[in-house]
């Protein structure tokens, strides 16, 4: 999943992600918005076959979006990696 840094400045941040679908971009968005230091956390679309989606988000006072959104990466991840078909 290729990711373009957009902004990087205090308690915001907004990526392009290349190649992602709406199911992608949910997951995150819904884990970072329960998450206790996100004021908010959104996707944007554009148009379907011209735009990559821009995701944007903004932690509370004192929060680093850059470690918000890699801790939820990361807890994403071994949520995933544990899982096993019977």
């Amino acid at each position: 999943m290729p990711v373009k840094v957009l902004l990087n400045e205090g308690t915001e941040l907004r990526i392009r992600i290349t190649g992602e679908s709406h199911t992608a971009l949910q997951l995150f968005r819904s884990r970072l918005n329960d998450n206790k230091d996100v004021e908010y956390a959104n996707y944007f679309v554009g148009h379907p076959e011209l735009d990559e989606p821009e995701f944007y988000l903004r932690c509370k006072k004192g929060k680093n979006p850059s470690n918000v959104l890699k801790k939820i990466c990361k807890d994403i991840a071994s949520e995933f990696g544990g899982m096993s078909l019977s």
